[in-house]
């Protein structure tokens, strides 16, 4: 019977590859490949040969059963276009038959692009909550932001280009101004990593368009304020719509000195005024 290597591969830099990754991935039979293309240019730039198949979201109820017998006789490799192999995408299904047939299943560590953002986002990162790919439409990402607003560990999201404004924009509406981080294309050649608050990002991204790979870091929920109880925060705010300023602009200075989410505090503010 063969063996299953978990092999990482550089998230960018193709320096940060292991020697171990090399040797396993020269002498294994097969190479399980997220994407072919992106493996064979690594593969290439190594001078390694060995033969490459596809499995991937989409093919994966195909390939799964040729993978398994492939492992009655002989290894394989399985790789995803970036980092460790069963972090959002399906190798964890493929890991998963494997230990029912009893298939030895060997990791070869590598980057990740979850741990490399935690650690140079600059915050907490004793304990963490790694959400993957957030919703596409804004209702569902909200719903989960929601879900993770009183999670006190720092949380941790994978985010596309053309949606990262819109996401922070529900990060500031269901969180609040939390300190956060934006890692981009992380050890490539225009690694960037932005800090701030949720206002502070977006500022920035707006006049400068995000590209490339992003990985997004939002501190955890802060300790419940004694100070700022839901009477506090209504009166607070009732003090000002009184004053002259909109629930709206109320809402939002009341959720940046408080802490609290803005979304909740404007909710706090619509029953008091009813």
């Amino acid at each position: 019977m063969g063996t299953l290597y978990l092999v990482g591969t550089p998230i960018g830099n193709l320096e940060d590859i292991s020697p171990r990754a090399l040797r396993t991935l020269r002498e294994v039979s097969l190479i399980a490949a997220e994407d072919t293309r992106v493996t064979r240019y690594l593969l290439r730039h190594f001078d390694i040969r060995t033969r490459l198949t596809s499995y991937h979201e989409h093919n994966k109820h195909v390939k799964l059963p040729l993978l398994l017998t492939h492992l009655g006789e002989q290894d394989v490799a399985l790789v995803s276009d970036a980092g460790m192999p069963g972090l959002s995408d399906p190798g964890y299904e493929l890991v998963q038959a494997a230990i029912e047939q009893q298939i030895v299943i060997v990791p070869v560590p590598g980057p990740s692009a979850v741990i490399t953002a935690l650690v140079v986002s600059g915050l907490p990162s004793d304990e963490f909550t790694y959400l993957g790919f957030l919703p596409r439409r804004r209702a569902a990402r909200r719903q989960v932001l929601e879900r993770v607003s009183h999670e006190a560990r720092t949380l941790i999201c994978y985010e596309a280009p053309h949606r990262l404004l819109a996401t922070l924009g529900d990060v500031q509406q269901v969180l609040g101004g939390r300190p956060m981080a934006v890692a981009r294309e992380l050890t490539k050649l225009y690694e960037d990593i932005q800090r701030g608050t949720p206002a502070e990002l977006i500022h920035h991204f707006d006049q400068h368009p995000p590209k490339g790979e992003i990985t997004v870091i939002i501190a955890g929920a802060p300790p419940e304020q004694p100070g700022w109880s839901d009477e506090a925060v209504a009166a607070e705010i009732h003090r000002r719509v009184a004053e002259g300023e909109s629930l709206s602009a109320a809402a939002r200075a009341v959720a940046e000195i408080s802490g609290r989410p803005r979304r909740q505090v404007y909710r706090l503010g619509l029953q008091a005024r009813d």
